[in-house]
């Protein structure tokens, strides 16, 4: 009879979600070469072949394709097994990894932390500010147990099996001008195409942030906008507003409160919003994540 080792049906279903070895390596904190041994070992247990070349890499085999499927299975059933056992100790302890945007680890990881200092002192929580496209990866493969997005009218974000999605929090966005704009001087809302002439200052090249920005000067206001300035830090954008004279299209939470050198308008015409997005593994969540994830929703409330 075949027996696996869970760590090294791990390697494979990382290979799997990730790619390359490279990638997986990276994950899991191992160099390529102990990666390509753990897969080696993996491969006599199975009897068969389960990867092969494909230029300068590998790639799964039938069977390799067919052995991943059954690891995210069993590892699926460990960590629900390793959950059970945790809700039986009474006291909230583990670990819990989030990840998320700049302004949703800001408003809503950051002040969910501070409270879990208090209410679960045992409860470790490791937070990191990624993008969707870094964070959905490191979700799947179990390096991360929760991430906040973002997603924005018009241009909605992948939504792959196996994962659980919940609206947390949803919001409008402004544009936000120098103070001394003409545009801005009449204070009320401001029509897109009088700001076809302006420079803009976005996220970077394929975010859904910068999506948006094109996809609603396009539609709203006639024009292809000068995106010459990209950050995806919001700080950064503001400061170029306030000193380089851009203009941009913000979400509310990233906004500074009675800033005399920011004009804030609404767009004329349109509401234009973002929802922010709880994303979890489809599966029963430990005593320490679901703390922490009531301690996330009751922040998004206060913001509500």
């Amino acid at each position: 009879m075949v027996e696996f080792d869970l760590r090294r049906l791990r390697v494979l279903r990382e290979l799997e979600l990730r790619g390359t070895l490279g990638a997986v390596a990276a994950g899991l904190g191992y160099t390529p070469s102990a990666i390509s041994q753990q897969l080696a070992v993996l491969e006599r247990e199975a009897g068969t072949p389960l990867l092969e070349r494909a230029g300068r890499g590998v790639r799964l085999t039938d069977a390799g394709r067919l052995l991943a499927r059954h690891a995210g299975v069993l590892l699926a059933a460990a960590e629900a097994a390793r959950a059970d056992l945790a809700a039986l100790g009474g006291e909230v302890r583990g670990t819990v990894r989030a990840g998320g945007l700049q302004s949703a680890t800001r408003r809503l990881l950051v002040p969910a932390v501070a409270g879990m200092r208090g209410e679960h002192p045992r409860v470790r929580v490791e937070v990191s500010e990624l993008e969707l496209e870094q964070a959905l990866p490191e979700l799947r493969s179990g390096g991360l147990d929760v991430v906040v997005s973002d997603e924005y009218d018009g241009h909605p974000r992948p939504r792959p099996a196996g994962l659980r999605f919940a609206v947390l929090h949803e919001e409008p966005l402004h544009l936000v001008l120098p103070a001394d704009h003409p545009a801005a001087v009449p204070g009320g809302p401001v029509a897109l195409a009088d700001l076809r002439d302006d420079a803009w200052a976005a996220s970077g090249a394929g975010t859904g942030h910068t999506a948006l920005v094109v996809g609603a000067c396009r539609s709203l206001g006639g024009f292809e906008p000068d995106l010459r300035h990209r950050s995806d830090d919001a700080d950064v954008q503001l400061e170029l507003v306030r000193r380089a004279g851009a203009v941009a299209l913000l979400p509310a939470l990233t906004l500074p409160g009675g800033d005399p050198a920011l004009a804030v308008r609404d767009v004329a015409g349109a509401a234009v919003r973002r929802r922010l997005v709880l994303l979890t593994r489809d599966q029963p969540a430990p005593p320490a994540l679901a703390a922490f994830l009531d301690a996330v929703r009751g922040r998004a409330e206060q913001l509500g």
